[in-house]
């Protein structure tokens, strides 16, 4: 039987790669993408305490209760790992779009390697944004919500699990003008594209931000759909700046 192979296009000096090869080449990936974040973590080990003292801040004077005797250690690197994947958010996407993306020019690989502090950067801006601002509204809601019939007293483990499921995704969705930019310079959408999509995005944002929302009150949607929106306007500018200089591209 033939050796199935598949082919790689795009940059020069490309070969045919075999299933195999391929298979190969993603165990590496996600071995070095594993090692990052082990790295990462293990740097964040020494700040998460701190971080979990300001998670906790925006329930006052209310401490939250650890009713298992290993909770306080599952949560402490809980909070560590969602350091240990902000640090190591740049290698972790490299990896992947090294991978899926293989047939890269030269000069589009460039722009990936010039984007990669700035996926540290939005995700530490999407985690910021969350912890100083999403939370703290968030949750003084929700202890307020029925406080005269039912007491608020939530366990550590459940608290942190919610935070940085909510950090996490902000952090992800934070990337957006940066996808936009490189989708850009990929030419897979265009500035003109985006304009026309505004209406639609916004009713997208709508429902991203009632998901990730925690509370269903408006307030605190609005919280999350304005930072979204202009996260969208600004990757139109990063789109229109990722086509100059190819003629006829900004109307196409």
């Amino acid at each position: 039987m033939a050796e199935q192979s598949l082919v790689q296009e795009g940059a020069p000096g490309d070969k045919e790669l075999t299933i195999f090869e391929h298979l190969s080449e993603l165990r590496m990936r996600m071995i070095r993408a594993s090692l990052a974040l082990v790295v990462g973590t293990l740097i964040s080990v020494v700040f998460a305490s701190r971080a979990l003292s300001i998670l906790t801040l925006p329930l006052g004077e209310q401490v939250p209760q650890a009713i298992h005797p290993t909770e306080p250690f599952v949560v402490y690197f809980k909070v560590a790992l969602i350091g240990g994947v902000t640090l190591a958010m740049p290698v972790i996407v490299y990896q992947i779009v090294a991978f899926m993306v293989p047939g890269l020019m030269p000069e589009e690989k460039k722009y990936l390697y010039y984007l990669l502090p700035g996926v540290a950067i939005c995700f530490g801006g999407g985690v910021a944004f969350a912890a100083l601002i999403m939370l703290p509204a968030a949750i003084q809601f929700m202890q307020e919500f029925l406080a005269t019939i039912v007491e608020n007293r939530w366990t550590l483990d459940n608290y942190i699990s919610f935070v940085t499921r909510v950090l996490f995704w902000m952090g992800v969705v934070f990337q957006t003008p940066l996808i936009m930019f490189f989708m850009s310079k990929l030419g897979l959408i265009t500035p003109r594209k985006l304009s026309r999509f505004r209406k639609y995005a916004i009713l997208l944002i709508s429902i991203i931000a009632a998901l990730v929302t925690p509370t269903p009150d408006p307030i605190n949607m609005m919280i999350v759909m304005i930072p979204l929106y202009l996260l969208y306007e600004v990757g139109i500018i990063l789109s229109r700046i990722a086509v100059i200089g190819r003629p006829g591209e900004e109307d196409a």
